[in-house]
């Protein structure tokens, strides 16, 4: 996973409450094996007009405006990634070049899920968030700072605003570190506890041939 640490990027608004996952990444397009591949059809069904192999774009959604084209940071609204469990939504987003959703809160799944891969999501006061929508509208280029490490979300004016992670989340995500690399940081206590075991217990470990 990419350690995250001082970010600056571009700003897309999505002006939307209560994005769910199946609006993210529809179910029909969870057929991949590995994670990437699902940027493509991020927000599919208010990306894209009609189905099919040649599709067009629907100009009226902000990430299809070009003054958003390359935007690594997503504004949005409260209760971001609720509905489903799906870890997909995030792997969507990844995929589509986000690295930070700043919201006024998000789902509670989904936002674990953005730590254990590799997106930042900050919480924001809602008068701060309904500021920043007016500032990105009102000007082409939007840039935010994110520091991780000082938690704070900086604006071009110098504006700075304070949010609150997890410890732990955020020791994660400065290091690169999902679930299976913070468990191999044991892999010499885990190889000791399987030796010390089979000393124990051999029977468990043993392998019966079948008649």
């Amino acid at each position: 996973m990419e350690k995250l640490n001082i970010f600056t990027g571009s700003v897309a608004p999505l002006n939307r409450a209560n994005v769910d996952t199946d609006a993210i990444i529809p179910k029909q397009f969870l057929k991949f094996i590995g994670r990437t591949g699902y940027g493509a059809n991020l927000f599919d069904q208010w990306r894209y007009i009609d189905h099919g192999e040649q599709r067009r774009l629907n100009p009226d959604f902000v990430l299809n405006q070009p003054r958003y084209k390359g935007a690594s940071i997503l504004l949005t609204r409260e209760n971001f990634g609720c509905g489903s469990s799906r870890e997909h939504a995030v792997w969507a987003l990844l995929d589509y070049g986000f690295r930070v959703i700043v919201a006024p809160s998000f789902a509670d799944i989904f936002y674990h899920n953005c730590f254990k891969n590799g997106i930042l999501p900050v919480i924001l006061e809602k008068a701060v968030i309904h500021d920043l929508f007016q500032r990105v509208e009102l000007t082409p280029g939007y840039l935010l700072t994110i520091n991780l490490e000082k938690q704070s979300v900086m604006t071009p004016r110098g504006r700075r605003f304070v949010f609150v992670v997890d410890p732990f989340q955020k020791h994660s995500l400065l290091n690169g570190l999902d679930d299976i690399s913070v468990t191999l940081q044991y892999r010499e206590e885990i190889r000791a506890y399987e030796e010390n075991r089979r000393k124990e217990v051999p029977w468990i470990f043993e392998v019966h041939q079948s008649e």
